[in-house]
């Protein structure tokens, strides 16, 4: 079995803990994984947290199958990582960066089925340079698909959401949204929905910007001059997409057993709902690149970080649902 790869996100954050324990407490239930990381920080770690987590080095992908039962396999980033937990350090920036960009070769190459990344922080990360907005902008360009290109959909057990504007303020987001934005984010989203989950006719719908989806005009015009014509090209192009709804009636029981994913039109519009209804095991799905990304839907938790209190559940969601993405790709492509 092709194994994922695990990114070694921020070190100064609990990415590194959540891997240790995914592994030392749900690993015969996990498909066989491997960290792209620093080998020592990782043993440091394990017994720093208390930890029965074996680390062994490996030079590539294949030796996972065999290995990782009894170890976690590593391949190291060929440079030493001693960042104190809690404490984030822009030296460490390159090497955050270097694990993503041998993750995306190896997925590329289809040495490894799937790509999960761990938390970043994009301050520290800007600190060295970095120059997107986050994970989802820069895998895009990385892929040569473009921020244009892809959607970012939070997925749970309850509930699917794509926010159709991303990592910008809300007064940009409401600058920015227009028909063809929308358009373009729903089609990504039903794309991704029938490749990647075998949904063969994907349920959207979208939620109105304004209070009461615009209230006919009397809590501003965007909804029925921006929102409403999106979704009728949606359905002339036979995209089963309905709206706009006003977002406070969008998400209860009743409402989510009628759609397979909520478009929200800015970023806490799509998020909050989902993270209120499952935080722990939320997982970040980048829909429309050429490989497999998933990751936890969570940041980096410095207040918490090298305490042994982290919680690995939706690093755990993000691996098993990798898997199960890799595979239907697979059987796709047979």
């Amino acid at each position: 079995m092709t194994p994922l790869a695990v990114t070694m996100g921020e070190p100064a954050g609990i990415g590194g803990e959540i891997l240790l324990k995914a592994w030392t407490t749900a690993r015969d239930r996990l498909p066989p994984f491997l960290a792209i990381d620093d080998p020592g920080r990782l043993a440091r770690l394990a017994r720093r947290l208390g930890l029965e987590a074996a680390i062994d080095v490996v030079a590539d992908p294949e030796a996972v199958a065999g290995l990782f039962s009894r170890a976690i396999p590593v391949l190291p980033l060929g440079m030493e990582i001693d960042a104190e937990p809690g404490r984030p350090d822009p030296r460490f920036a390159p090497a955050v960066l270097a694990a993503i960009d041998r993750g995306v070769d190896l997925a590329r190459a289809g040495r490894v089925a799937a790509l999960v990344t761990n938390p970043i922080a994009k301050s520290v990360l800007a600190a060295g340079g970095f120059r997107h907005p986050g994970h989802t902008e820069y895998l895009a360009d990385r892929l040569g698909v473009g921020a244009a290109g892809v959607a970012m959909m939070l997925v749970a057990p309850e509930l699917r959401v794509v926010p159709v504007t991303i990592h910008m303020s809300l007064a940009e987001a409401i600058r920015r949204l227009d028909a063809d934005l929308i358009v373009a984010q729903a089609r990504i989203t039903a794309s991704g929905l029938r490749r990647d989950f075998g949904l063969a006719s994907p349920r959207l719908a979208l939620a109105g910007l304004n209070p009461h989806a615009g209230e006919d005009g009397k809590m501003g015009d965007e909804d029925a001059r921006i929102v409403a014509p999106a979704i009728a090209r949606l359905r002339a192009e036979g995209i089963d997409a309905k709206g706009p709804f006003p977002a406070d009636t969008l998400f209860h029981p009743a409402a989510r057993k009628r759609y397979d994913v909520a478009l929200g039109m800015y970023h806490d519009q799509a998020l909050i709902p989902l993270k209120t209804l499952d935080f722990a095991g939320g997982v970040n799905v980048t829909l429309g690149l050429p490989i497999v990304r998933t990751s936890p839907d969570h940041g980096t938790a410095f207040d918490i970080a090298g305490q042994g209190v982290a919680d690995p559940a939706s690093l755990i969601a993000a691996l098993r649902l990798a898997g199960e993405m890799a595979a239907r790709r697979g059987q796709g492509a047979r």
